[in-house]
Formats: structure tokens, sequence, C-alpha cells
């Protein structure tokens, strides 16, 4: 059995946080790690400690200021390290020139096993950084490099507290990491910790047809169930879309997606992962003994008084099966069409469009980009009580009151364009398709906008002038195209900046630039600071970005002579349509978002 590490830290100041005085909670900036003023020079003066203190001689001191100059950017330390210097020796210089204090992680004493776990083995060993134990109000993490400040903010970004670093060996911190990986009985223990706060009444799985079933009745108090109840519960607690559960060679990962971008969460013991997938599966009602063949269920559950729909889908990887859960949270699409992130015009000319008595209107954007709520919350909009209102989707994500939804079961022949066709035959007002996909599914929807019937369905392109050559593409006749069509929707999503921790600063230049080329000057731009309400990010929620086509005659016209989409394209911005980088930089003159988010979902269109 390897002995338990702890480092023996507390000092006599006041404070319990150690002698320096950088870190009083007097001061008002204690939560900050703000380096000696003479630090900058340490790099320096490191060579010169070591070398009076008989740790190296002058020979080794010339010849790793040689290689230092060699291979700019290499810290003298790690010289050093290289070249079989006493590491413990080194890193008590190095704290010493930071003004910091210097441990050695030694037996019975790290008790931040938690932290560890959501930073993850291979992250702490990476980057060098050991959170070991509370100290009053902040956690004292072990660093290698305390010149690193990016590596200790993210550390702080990611435990959502404020940390106090000490330096450290890296040694040490591998020996650790090590242990901890080969006692099999630590792994319960960090599982208990983290599932330490879930009930197994925290999340409920629903039967879809009977009764509920009580997961503490089905398996009493097993870990995997609680762990798995805890991934969930602490999924939609951070608000996540998805949780991605990917099993690597030595070790297993579980993401989540949050604001649509993917944030790791943490890091089970390995050998967990069968029985994680295991217990997915059993609640989909899908085979358990099926690992080489992918497979697709839903799980209906209870998280706190909320119902919420579990899309699951398994995959299997050369490292085993990676599983997926798409959280459905009715109260995601529940958003009404005005707080979507429209400008006031778009918002105007989509309601007119909305309102039209035939006709088909056309949403298009990658996965994700938010193109279901659009249409949910324009059907919203509709009165459901003197109109017959039907879909046709795969799968039926969202269930509607006074709308009738039909889904697409393919194996059986139950095609989208089956369905239209059945529907049609329903004496319905608005239809609405989920995805077009094939040339028979666009030729039904065509034929139905031209009886009288107002069709909304999406598309997957990447702008809106792109959806009318896709539909030429499929095989649709450009005529019908330029009678059927009225208006096409091209939609991304943008991280919101976050309400609590916004402020205004100095546009950086290329921020400057970008804004200069959509003809917006700015002296100050909003930016999100990073705060405990967003985890550190700057940002929380989001909200759209739009491209409006509508079609008029003349574009009408130029669509029967199959046009390519350069042209169209060029020709739409022409008549004024406002393309989706344009609106995303009016949203930020309009403090909602930031240059880089609108940068990452957009391209270049200048």
């Amino acid at each position: 059995m390897h002995e338990r590490f702890s480092i023996p830290l507390r000092s006599p100041d006041e404070d319990g946080l150690g002698g320096s005085s950088l870190y009083r909670a007097s001061d008002p900036f204690s939560d900050l790690y703000i380096p000696d003023a003479d630090v900058a020079g340490a790099a320096s003066d490191l060579g010169a400690l070591l070398a009076e203190r008989g740790v190296i001689d002058q020979a080794q001191l010339n010849n790793a200021r040689g290689v230092a100059q060699k291979t700019p950017g290499r810290a003298l330390a790690d010289i050093f390290l290289d070249a079989g210097v006493d590491e413990a020796e080194v890193q008590r210089a190095v704290a010493e020139l930071a003004g910091m204090e210097f441990a050695r992680v030694t037996a019975d004493g790290i008790e931040a096993f938690k932290h560890i776990e959501r930073l993850g083995y291979d992250f702490c060993l990476h980057h060098g950084v050991l959170p070991l134990r509370n100290a009053g109000p902040r956690l004292l993490v072990g660093v290698t490099h305390p010149d690193n400040l990016m590596i200790i903010d993210e550390v702080r970004h990611k435990l959502g507290m404020s940390v106090k670093p000490v330096v450290v060996c890296r040694g040490d911190i591998a020996m650790f990491i090590e242990a901890r990986k080969e006692e099999a009985v630590d792994d319960s223990v960090k599982v208990d910790e983290i599932i330490g706060d879930i009930d197994e009444d925290d999340v409920e799985v629903v039967e879809s047809k009977e009764e509920d079933l009580d997961l503490e009745k089905m398996a009493g108090e097993s870990p995997t169930i609680r762990f798995v109840n805890y991934l969930i519960f602490n999924a939609v607690k951070e608000g996540g879309s998805d949780i991605h559960i990917e099993p690597q060679e030595k070790k297993l990962q579980v993401r989540y997606r949050i604001d649509g971008v993917m944030f790791d969460a943490m890091s089970p013991p390995h050998h967990m992962h069968a029985a994680i997938i295991s217990r997915l599966k059993i609640m989909a009602n899908l085979d358990i003994s099926e690992r080489r063949l992918p497979q697709d269920g839903r799980i209906r559950a209870m998280v706190h008084g909320r119902k919420l729909d579990l899309r699951l889908s398994t995959l299997p990887t050369a490292a085993g099966e990676k599983a997926v859960l798409r959280i459905l949270d009715t109260r995601s699409i529940q958003v009404d069409l005005d707080d979507l992130g429209f400008s006031e015009d778009a918002l105007v000319m989509w309601k007119n469009q909305i309102q039209q008595p035939h006709g088909i209107i056309l949403v298009t954007g990658p996965t994700g980009s938010g193109k279901t709520t659009t249409l949910y919350a324009s059907l919203g909009k509709m009165d459901r009580q003197q109109l017959n209102i039907s879909t046709v989707e795969d799968p039926v994500e969202y269930h509607l009151n006074g709308i009738n939804q039909t889904q697409v079961h393919e194996k059986i022949g139950m095609t989208f364009a089956a369905a239209l066709r059945a529907l049609l035959r329903q004496d319905p007002d608005v239809i609405m398709v989920g995805e077009i996909r094939d040339g028979e599914t666009a030729k039904t929807a065509i034929q139905a906008s031209l009886t009288g019937h107002l069709v909304l369905s999406t598309l997957h392109t990447n702008d809106a002038p792109s959806s009318v050559t896709r539909l030429i593409n499929i095989g649709v006749e450009p005529y019908l195209i330029g009678s059927a069509v009225n208006a096409c929707l091209a939609q991304r999503l943008v991280r919101r900046i976050c309400n609590h921790c916004k402020k205004q600063v100095k546009p950086e230049e290329h921020v400057a630039e970008h804004l200069a080329m959509h003809g917006i000057a700015l002296d100050e731009v909003w930016v999100g600071e990073g705060c405990d309400k967003c985890r550190g990010t700057g940002y929380s929620g989001r909200l759209g970005l739009y491209e409006m086509l509508v079609l008029n005659d003349q574009l009408r016209d130029r669509i029967a002579g199959n046009p390519n989409v350069t042209e169209f394209r060029r020709m739409c911005i022409e008549g004024g349509m406002v393309t989706l980088r344009e609106d995303g930089f009016k949203k930020v003159a309009n403090g909602l978002t930031t240059v880089e988010e609108v940068l990452r979902v957009t391209e270049s269109t200048i």
C-alpha cells in the first residue's frame, strides 16, 4: 500500500496562509497572485543563487546560460533540471526569487482530492499543478512554474475559487499521481467525494408508458447509479446541452457542452467506464450486451421536479464505447420570438413572413445553430385555435400543445416525403418539415406551398442565398423555387456577454480593425471579465445572429436562370441583405457579444 501524501505548510502568521505578505487576507486584492517587483529579473539571478549555495559549479552555470541563449523562452530552471541538478534545491531557489513558499509533498495532508479530480490527473501532470488543501478562504495549489500566471488563472477558473500558489517539485506531483492511479481502493474514495451531495432521487427515470421508476428501489446505494445521476444533475445545473463520456486508453474523460462550447468536467476512474455505459443503456432500454454497433435511445427523467428528455447515442471507438447524452429541456425552447436576438428590422420581416397564407420559409444553418428553437418560437406566435398546424420531425424532440407532431420512421417507409403527403390529406394550414434532405421531400414541400399551404422547414447550408442553389442541386426546377420560396433565414448562435461581470475596455488593435471594416468606430467595447456566475468564461447564455433574405421579383427572375451561388449572393447583398457577420458586429456595437465570438461562428464575406 502506498503512503498518502501531505505537505506541512502552516506558518505562524495570523491569517494561516503562509508568510508572504502578498497573500494577506486584509489585502483587497488578495485573490490575485502578483509577483514581487523584482521577479522579472529572477530568471537571470537563479543561476547565481544556486552557485552561491553550492548547488552548481561555475561550469554548470556557464553551460546553462549558453543553452538559454540558444533556446529563447526556455526557463533556466528547466535547463538546470535537465542537467541533473537536484530539483528540490532548484525549486527552493525559484520560490525564494518569486517571493513565494516552497513545499515538499510528503505524507498525510493532501485533502483536495475533489479538486484534483475536477482538474484531472493528466491536466495536473502536464501543467505542473496540484491542489493541496484549503487555506482559509482559498485553496492552496502547488505549482512548478510560478511565473506561469495563465495556468494559475485557469486553475482558478476551472475550480471556481480563489487560489494561493506555492512552489513544489514536478517529481513530487508525478509520484503522487502515479500512486493514486495504482491504489484501486482510492478510486471508490474519489467517486464518493464527487457524488457525496447527490441523492438517489435527484434524477428519476420516467417510463414512457406506465409509472415512475425510483432509482433507489432499482439499485439501492450503487455508486455507479449515483455517479450517473451526478453527471446528469450537474450538467443541468451548469446549463449544459450535451454530456460526452469519452474513453481513452488509460483514462475516462467527461465533458459538457455549455453555450455551444466544450468544457472538461471531470476524469472518473477508467475502470468505471463499462459500468457507466451499461447504466445509461439500462436507463434507455438498450441492449447492454451489444458493444460493437452504435445504439440510440431515449431517457425520460425528472431532475428536481423538472421533466427532461435525454437522447442517448453510443458509438464504438478504439478505446471503448463513447456515449453522448443530449439534454432536451422544454424550458430551453420556450423562448419568445422577440428574445432570440433578431434586430428590429429582421424581426418585423420574419413576423410578416410567418403570417403569409402560403409559400415556403427556410431556416438554414449547421447543427446546433438554433433552427428548431426559431421554428418552435415561430409556431408559438401562430393562432393554434384557428389554424391546423402539423409537423414532421426526426425525432420529435419537444412536444408542443395544440400542434400535431409526426415522427419519421425511415425503416418502415415513413419518410419525410411520405409523412408530408399524408399530412396534405389532413386539411393542414401550416406544415413544419423538420428537414429537407432529398429531392422528393423538397418537391412535395413545394407542391404543398403552391396549393395554398404555408410550409416551414430547415436546410443545412452556410448562408441564406445558398439554400436556393441547394434546392436546385437536389433536383428542384429553378422556376418552381422562384414561385414557392418566400424567404430564407440563416442563423448562428454566439455566446452572450455575462451581465454580472461585463465591463468596457479599449479595443485591441485587431478588434478595432474588424469593427472599422464594418463601419463601426468604438472607443470602448464590452467584454466579460469572468465571475462565478459564468464559470470564469465571461459569457452566459446565447443569442442568435441572423441573415434574412426575402425574395423579391428581381431575385425570383434571377433564380429562374439558375444562378451560381457567388453571383446570387452578390445580388442579395446589393439588394440590402444584412449578412451574418454584419449582424454580429452590430450586436458587438450594442454590447451583446464580442468580436471573437462573431469571428468564431461566421465566415468573412468581405
